[in-house]
């Protein structure tokens, strides 16, 4: 990484858990391939798993997921990853880092996944529980987890960018009016805790079954609808609509939910955005069943 003067290896992870945490430094060290777009991950030992930000704007993640996820933990039906200590800049590496306890699973693709629609009722099982956790103290919508919870018009001139450089194969007026009236809505309610990143990457299956949620970078309080996007991204139209009955959402947020799905995949297929996730390989596709909802339903 240019931002940094060491490289984010298996040398480095070494050098930090000898200085700071030293009864773990000689455990096996292995890089995990889908570590993420923020984090790079290794895998230590078969019990854990260290994290490092790739970038100053990722920093924070780390102390706020060890500061937060102990205290979400017993209130959800699926298991999140749960920290077992918190490492500190140092000469080797300017920001904080930590580690977690492994949790086993893949990545949910959906060629893994046994029941779409059983999936997405657990999915929004979990997120209602989340809805329920009290938010006292809790991190609100801001650039620290890049405006997840917080109002879409924040990224109007990235939508409208996209919309142009695309007109010539995206039904533009059709996309626009998607984003215009789900921004003309906002959340009325108190803030509830959101995920903030609700994707294929950071869900784990085993057994073809929903078995964690990973991630929780981007986690913090506000409007719920950026945790709704996965619904167009990769369920069909019976799993979206079961999504969307079991979170029992009212028509406003459900639509800024689907505009947080078309601005990321509009801003990737026109690459403003750059993204290693699932949904990056086919936006096109994501952009498809976001406007085909938005006919279907007007």
């Amino acid at each position: 990484m240019s931002s940094l003067e060491n490289p984010i290896n298996e040398s480095l992870v070494r050098k930090l858990l000898a200085a700071q945490m030293p009864l773990w430094a000689k455990l096996a060290v292995e890089r995990v391939q889908t570590g993420g777009w923020c984090n790079d991950a290794f895998r230590l030992s078969d019990d854990k798993v260290i994290r490092l930000p790739r970038l100053p704007e990722y920093a924070p993640q780390a102390e706020k997921e060890c500061t937060w996820l102990p205290k979400l933990a017993p209130h959800l039906p699926l298991a999140i990853p749960r920290p077992l200590a918190q490492g500190k800049p140092n000469d080797a590496f300017p920001w904080p880092w930590a580690v977690y306890e492994w949790i086993e699973g893949d990545v949910a693709i959906p060629d893994r996944i046994n029941d779409m629609r059983a999936f997405a009722q657990s999915l929004a099982q979990f997120i209602c529980a989340l809805h329920r956790i009290d938010t006292k103290g809790a991190p609100l919508a801001g650039a620290h987890k890049f405006h997840r919870g917080g109002s879409l018009t924040v990224y109007g001139d990235q939508i409208i960018e996209a919309i142009s450089k695309l007109r010539d194969r995206i039904d533009a007026s059709l996309a626009t009016d998607v984003w215009q009236r789900a921004t003309e809505t906002e959340w009325q309610q108190a803030p509830v805790w959101i995920h903030g990143d609700v994707s294929v990457g950071n869900l784990l299956v085993r057994n073809g079954k929903l078995a964690a949620v990973i991630d929780f970078g981007n986690m913090g309080i506000g409007d719920p609808a950026c945790d709704l996007v996965i619904a167009w991204t990769i369920f069909d139209e019976e799993s979206r609509e079961g999504f969307r009955k079991t979170l029992a959402v009212d028509g406003e947020t459900w639509a800024r939910g689907r505009a947080w799905a078309l601005w990321k995949a509009l801003i990737l297929a026109a690459e403003i955005g750059r993204d290693n996730a699932y949904e990056a390989r086919d936006p096109w596709k994501i952009i498809d069943t976001a406007l085909r909802d938005y006919a279907h339903e007007n």
